[in-house]
């Protein structure tokens, strides 16, 4: 079945119906191709159809709020990250909404009650991101962490999560995301270092011998090498704990979620492979690997349906 079809069918298994609402759907269904091509694809593949434009409303409304919170001088994210979040407070209100980047959001929470507080956790939370200005310590990371990386994470991932009480689900992811973002803030340090954010605690910095103008001017030194050597490896060891959190989701959710965390090894590799390269650019994984992955949990996933 070619994706169309496939698209199509998912529309219908999740009880999407009526003309327009799917034509938001696929509008977002697009948007999420251009911006996080191989995640829409693996979704669309992995998970089963009735969850597929769920999660995908889900993931554009974090990329709407993520875009709005990154792009523009301080003043203007706040005050248009303000009025997205009434926006969207607005219509989960009302339970019903004209905009048509919202109305696929509001009908998913129809159909998953429990994406309404994981909307609105988020949104509590992007002040940290627009107040972050570097971290002192660790603690601070963890900090960041549980009040921003957390509740973004936990908008798709309380989809396909279990039913019902999630808390040692949500434990679990709270290990995953701390290993994602920490392998994140150092894949992305170049592109960081470049808007201003220093994404590595001060204190680690001191502890390696490492400067901020080190890192910014892209010295390529022993102790920059082992600074990035040891977060890599400590991310790499709560990505390890974190797999932890395949087993707690619904064996159909499975392939999903273990494709979500090879892909993070597998970045990680990447990184490894030149760490050098960090100072410039960030890594992605080898396309052979990842194909790899992708065709694997693939054949995972129609082992289930039968």
């Amino acid at each position: 079945m070619d994706r169309v079809g496939r698209w199509e069918r998912a529309l219908d298994a999740a009880g999407v119906r009526e003309a327009g609402l799917r034509a938001d759907y696929a509008r977002q269904r697009q948007q999420m191709a251009r911006y996080r091509r191989e995640a829409a694809l693996a979704a669309e593949l992995l998970l089963p159809a009735r969850m597929v434009p769920h999660v995908i409303a889900a993931a554009a409304f974090m990329h709407r709020t993520d875009t709005l919170l990154d792009s523009g001088p301080l003043a203007a994210r706040r005050a248009a990250s303000a009025r997205w979040q009434r926006r969207v407070t607005d219509g989960l209100a009302a339970g019903r909404t004209d905009d048509p980047e919202l109305r696929p959001l509001l009908n998913s929470v129809d159909a998953h009650p429990v994406l309404r507080d994981r909307v609105l956790d988020f949104l509590a939370a992007t002040a940290a991101d627009l107040d972050f200005t570097g971290f002192a310590t660790e603690e601070d990371y963890q900090a960041y962490v549980d009040g921003y990386s957390l509740p973004g994470f936990m908008v798709v991932a309380g989809l396909i999560g279990p039913d019902g009480d999630q808390r040692d689900y949500r434990a679990a992811c709270r290990t995953f995301i701390d290993g994602s973002q920490r392998l994140d803030f150092v894949n992305d340090l170049a592109e960081d270092l470049a808007d201003g954010r220093l994404t590595v605690p001060e204190r680690t910095l001191e502890e390696h011998g490492v400067t901020r103008a080190d890192l910014e001017q892209g010295r390529d030194l022993p102790a920059v090498r082992a600074l990035l050597t040891a977060l890599l490896d400590r991310a790499d060891r709560t990505l390890a704990e974190g797999r932890a959190v395949v087993d707690r989701v619904p064996p159909a959710h499975r392939p999903m979620v273990r494709c979500i965390v090879g892909v993070e090894e597998l970045t990680s590799a990447a990184a490894r492979a030149d760490l050098g390269a960090l100072l410039r650019r960030s890594a992605s994984p080898a396309k052979p690997a990842a194909l790899r992955l992708l065709a694997r949990e693939y054949l995972r996933a129609r082992r289930l349906r039968g």
